[in-house]
């Protein structure tokens, strides 16, 4: 019997794949829009999560750093899970109380003089710009007006008042801050006690929710997802302490002014991948120039020093390709998610790329299990 040709309903709507694809995105966008018109109901929800996340999230990077050595008393020396949590936890008390004594009062000490001394270092600065903007070799390029130190006090002045300003203006803000931050301290080491105690409970937990069918990919991606975060969020602190030490060992070896101050903030810029190392530099750069040019020498050969240690000893061991990302992605990563999130975006961003990426790479495996737009085409076609 001779097989009827198709309508052109069934060849333009019916059978065809771009039409397809163009009324499944309509249907994801009037989802989205329908969503947006009753964001009022997932409100609630939205406090739920701003109440829960920060301490669950503290907890879940504490729980990568730590779980190794959890995982190693127990595997090597037969000392039981809650006991090894427990001299842990007693461990990193003490630490915590050695720093409380030890570090912090050098670090307000030179937080204190730092702020006594701005005055002094602002006036400096101008003096330089001055003497900059005389240059005769500034002044054949008609440069010295954007290098006048009356507009750059001016900038830097109004920039000054406008974050007093808000500064002022979020004191209930600032309140409410505080607040969360000692309910994260209270409450995220009793979080984590009990992930690091019932860890291999959490998967099963969820898989008993998952139809059976799919059971095994997702276990697989859950695997994925872990592997992926322990390695960034290991790495990254991992990277961050040892770049703080450094910097702060070899400040102090040159007699740099708050050498810990800056070491420490050195290191908390370098959890941003790429520019983090550049950011954490410029406050020294800054306090070498004041301090003459010798020291902005001794600041370049220690940021040499560490960079080389860094790339070619710290990150290879530690890191590792712990996302096997291009740098190009990690830079669009950044740019995209400090535009739309600010310092929190830049810090999440990629980890939270990591995480979309298995869950789409999923997702495209099972349409191209379960769909035919990706059939070999038959000896016929």
């Amino acid at each position: 019997m001779k097989k009827e040709q198709p309508t052109w309903f069934e060849k333009w709507f019916l059978n065809n794949k771009f039409t397809i694809v163009l009324l499944n995105v309509l249907l994801i966008f009037l989802i989205i829009s329908a969503f947006i018109k009753v964001s009022y109901i997932f409100k609630p929800l939205q406090q739920i999560l701003n109440i829960i996340l920060p301490p669950l999230i503290v907890a879940g990077i504490l729980y990568y750093l730590i779980d190794p050595l959890i995982d190693l008393l127990e595997r090597r020396f037969h000392i039981k899970r809650v006991i090894s949590i427990s001299a842990v936890f007693i461990v990193i008390l003490a630490l915590l109380v050695w720093i409380i004594l030890s570090l912090i009062p050098v670090i307000q000490n030179q937080a204190t003089s730092l702020m006594h001394n701005i005055p002094h270092y602002w006036r400096t600065l101008q003096k330089m710009l001055m003497d900059l903007s005389q240059e005769p070799h500034l002044q054949r390029l008609h440069l010295a007006n954007k290098f006048s130190p009356l507009k750059v006090t001016k900038s830097f002045s109004d920039s000054l008042n406008g974050v007093f300003n808000s500064a002022l203006g979020n004191i209930t803000s600032a309140v409410s801050v505080v607040s969360n931050v000692v309910m994260i301290i209270l409450t995220a080491p009793f979080i984590l006690f009990f992930i690091l105690k019932d860890d291999r409970k959490i998967k099963p937990n969820i898989l008993k929710y998952v139809p059976e069918r799919l059971q095994a990919s997702t276990a697989d991606m859950l695997t994925e997802i872990n592997q992926a975060l322990s390695s960034y969020v290991r790495g990254q602190l991992t990277v961050a302490f040892w770049v703080a030490v450094m910097f702060a060992v070899g400040y102090l070896i040159v007699g740099m002014p708050y050498g810990v101050l800056l070491g420490i903030f050195a290191g908390i810029c370098n959890l941003i991948p790429y520019v983090g190392s550049a950011v954490g530099l410029v406050p020294a750069i800054v306090l070498a120039l004041i301090n003459g040019h010798q020291m902005l020498l001794y600041v370049i050969i220690i940021f040499a020093i560490e960079q080389t240690i860094e790339t070619r000893a710290v990150s290879p061991l530690v890191v590792g390709n712990k996302m096997n990302m291009h740098p190009v992605t990690t830079i669009l990563v950044l740019l995209v998610a400090g535009g739309m999130f600010g310092l929190i975006g830049v810090i999440g961003g990629i980890p939270i790329y990591a995480i979309l990426k298995i869950l789409v790479g999923k997702l495209f495996t099972w349409i191209q299990r379960n769909s035919s737009w990706y059939d070999k085409p038959s000896k016929n076609e």
